[in-house]
């Protein structure tokens, strides 16, 4: 169902706004969302076009749109137009060269050396030069947004063309990480900083607006000169505004907690994104420490069907910590799931002799409605396991004190796929208390690996025959778009208007 959505027209209720999405860097919010039936072609005719005069986003004119510091929802969204980085996330989650023509790397040190792209400018005619990426980079390691994916940074100097970066451990992913846009410095104080992307901001006497960016470097075509931006103080006067046409497009998470209500006729954009949802297990629990038994409960979810009939679709299936739309993913190592196959795996463990707690976050109806799924599945093949469904404060400290033998978990990946906070002996996130000195030495080689791919499929190799997590999935983020005005939409995880010369609006004539 999700790739079929990518391009269908939907009538929708109980769409959730994103909070945070992927257009953010912690964990999207959690919202709850029901799909109703498509609307037909006729039904969608004789109900009319409902071309606007101009583009609309949403905007919160009280609230910056520094990306470093802006809030999440939809300031990201439109500070996706103004701003650039060194790198952009593709379709696959791979960097690609942007504002950086060139880099070369020594592991010894270790340390990057980045090299500006010759020729471009800001908004206002200025040439982007090393201090201003530098002072952008300053600013992130302190931000609440990207300080935690920096924090193996020692040092970032500028000289001329030049940007170098020390880390504290070798990282041959590193470029995954530089997607953080980029502003003029010294304009870092003002609401709307300078930016070198394809629009810069205007306020005029009607409102706000975007406005094409005539000195923008790429020089490629845009789908309007003109994108205004219409003022929602709030959630639901936002949400509101789109039903009634007055907004042409919003982003969603459709898996999350709070729900809301749009209709009408509306295509909805996926793109994937490194939110794994995952089964966390105790390690050092009675049963829990065998391996052979983990494995069995890997061979018990059936990803595929959960994706689809929990999630609508909105996500893909996962059987390593790696999104399977990665070049990294190893896929020869998948086992098709197969019930007998897990009913087999079963009977050759020794299973604990009591009941099992699977703790849930109850305030994500899909997270519960997924654990009761999993936890019923294994019940019925001889394992009583029994859900806890806890709220989130009481969620994360049964998971911070070890009160748990199971765990539904959700985290956000970085993009160039450390899996050490999850894995590694003390990792912040490793809360099943898995210890392996292989695992930690499989870590470090990926990290400081040349050939990533061999690397990621050394240690996914140990993942799958330990199995201290159950990876499940990896959830989707949606665009949803009034679905007679927007086509060629083609959303990534950093940016819903990633390919933007393909994108048509259509607008009223006039």
């Amino acid at each position: 169902m999700r790739k079929g959505m990518q391009k269908a027209l939907c009538a929708i209720a109980l769409i959730p706004l994103l909070l945070s999405g992927c257009w953010q860097e912690d964990l999207p919010a959690e919202e709850d969302t029901a799909l109703l039936p498509a609307e037909s072609s006729a039904e969608a005719a004789q109900a009319g076009a409902h071309l606007p005069e101009c583009f609309s986003l949403p905007y919160a004119p009280a609230q910056t749109l520094d990306p470093i510091s802006c809030p999440d929802g939809m300031q990201q969204t439109v500070a996706s137009l103004l701003y650039e980085g060194l790198f952009r996330l593709d379709s696959h989650i791979e960097p690609q060269n942007l504002l950086c023509g060139s880099y070369t790397y020594d592991a010894e040190k270790p340390q990057y050396v980045f090299t500006l792209r010759p020729g471009v400018t800001f908004s206002d005619g200025t040439a982007l030069t090393a201090a201003d990426v530098k002072s952008t980079l300053d600013r992130a390691r302190t931000s609440e947004r990207y300080g935690a994916r920096l924090a193996a940074v020692t040092s970032v100097s500028a000289r001329d063309d030049t940007v170098t970066v020390t880390l504290s451990a070798p990282n041959t992913g590193f470029p995954a990480l530089l997607d953080i846009p980029i502003v003029k410095k010294g304009t870092e104080n003002s609401a709307v900083p300078t930016g070198t992307g394809p629009y810069f901001f205007s306020q005029e006497e009607g409102g706000a607006y975007l406005i094409a960016n005539q000195s923008w470097w790429q020089q490629k075509e845009r789908p309007t000169e003109r994108i205004a931006l219409e003022e929602t103080s709030s959630h639901d006067a936002m949400l509101y505004r789109f039903t009634s046409h007055d907004l042409q497009l919003i982003t969603a998470d459709l898996t999350g907690t709070l729900p809301v209500s749009v209709t009408g006729n509306v295509a909805c954009h996926d793109a994937e994104t490194t939110v794994l949802q995952y089964v966390g297990i105790n390690t050092a629990r009675d049963g829990l420490s065998d391996p052979a038994l983990r494995r069995a409960l890997s061979q018990g979810i059936n990803r595929g069907s959960i994706v689809s009939a929990y999630l609508s679709g909105h996500g893909v299936a996962a059987q390593f910590p790696v999104s399977p739309v990665s070049p990294l993913y190893p896929s020869q190592l998948e086992t098709a799931y197969s019930h007998d196959g897990f009913t087999a795996a079963l009977a050759e463990t020794q299973l604990p002799e009591r009941t099992l707690t699977l703790l849930v976050n109850g305030e994500n109806s899909f997270k519960v409605s997924i654990a009761s799924h999993l936890a019923e599945t294994f019940t019925e093949e001889g394992l009583s396991v029994e859900t806890r469904v806890l709220p989130w404060a009481d969620y994360t400290a049964a998971l911070a004190a070890g009160d748990f033998d199971l765990y539904y978990g959700e985290v956000r990946l970085t993009a160039d796929w450390d899996l050490s906070p999850l894995l590694a002996t003390g990792g912040t996130l490793n809360y099943g208390g898995w210890s392996d000195a292989q695992t930690d030495h499989l870590l470090a080689l990926y990290a400081s690996a040349a050939e990533r791919g061999d690397a990621m499929e050394r240690l996914c190799t140990r993942l799958k025959n330990q199995a201290p997590i159950l990876p499940v999935c990896f959830k989707s983020v949606s665009v949803l778009t009034q679905a007679d005005v927007v086509e060629g939409l083609s959303p990534t995880m950093a940016e819903p208007f990633y390919d933007l010369s393909a994108c048509v609006i259509h607008l009223k004539e006039g």
